[in-house]
């Protein structure tokens, strides 16, 4: 058995959520499940300074950056094909709203890259798994807008402390067609009829140990899925 993790970078501000990917990895370690970091081999949309959330005037390149948390262990996205892996995580991360789309920029009118659309639309077709952590869903609802797919999300829970604005998030997610969910970091949203899983994780004002037991609950349901 073996689940791709899609990476768009590596920090929270400008690529992947480092916490939430390596929350992850080990839960599917615990489970006895073989990974692979997926990339895309473009730059990044901008590259943030992390003390202080400045702008640098720098270009860094998603794939090469993505390898620096998987320790290498990462292949371009256009090498992968659905065949490849029996599941897919993906975790959150401003990368997934500057860099694997625009809606950091556009909102819910977005898009995403045609190799990430691919790959979802793929994997959903054919009934494999996707858990989805933090922001993340919003790839699914980009990659399924205007299609008679109609996946399930949920970006948080409007009821918990949050940094974010997750009622307009899931205004979003409907615009597009999808139904989203309120879900706080204790829960999943699960859509069964299309095998996706979303975990809130950071969109809550949550711990490192409450987004490690989210992130593992949602790998749990992803492994239940593929057996």
């Amino acid at each position: 058995m073996k689940v791709g993790i899609l990476l768009s970078g590596c920090g929270v501000y400008d690529g992947s959520e480092i916490q939430e990917t390596i929350s992850a990895m080990i839960a599917l370690e615990e489970l006895n499940i073989q990974y692979v970091g997926i990339s895309v081999n473009k730059n990044q949309h901008h590259v943030i300074n992390h003390l202080d959330g400045s702008e640098m005037n720098e270009t860094r390149n998603m794939m090469i950056e993505s390898a620096r948390i998987m320790r290498g262990n990462v292949v371009d996205i256009k090498t992968i094909t659905p065949s490849d892996i029996d599941g897919l995580v993906i975790p959150g991360g401003f990368g997934n709203a500057k860099n694997l789309t625009t809606w950091a920029f556009n909102g819910a009118d977005g898009e995403i890259l045609p190799e990430v659309k691919l790959l979802l639309i793929n994997l959903v077709n054919i009934g494999k798994p996707i858990a989805a952590l933090c922001v993340s869903p919003i790839l699914i609802s980009l990659a399924f807008k205007d299609s008679t797919i109609s996946p399930t999300l949920t970006l948080g829970s409007t009821n918990e402390k949050s940094p974010y604005d997750i009622h307009s998030f899931h205004i979003g997610i409907e615009k597009n067609g999808g139904k989203s969910l309120e879900k706080g970091i204790n829960d999943l949203c699960i859509d069964e009829n299309n095998r996706i899983i979303c975990a809130p994780c950071y969109m809550q004002d949550a711990s490192l140990l409450e987004i490690r037991n989210n992130a593992k609950m949602a790998i749990e349901k992803l492994a239940e899925f593929i057996d």
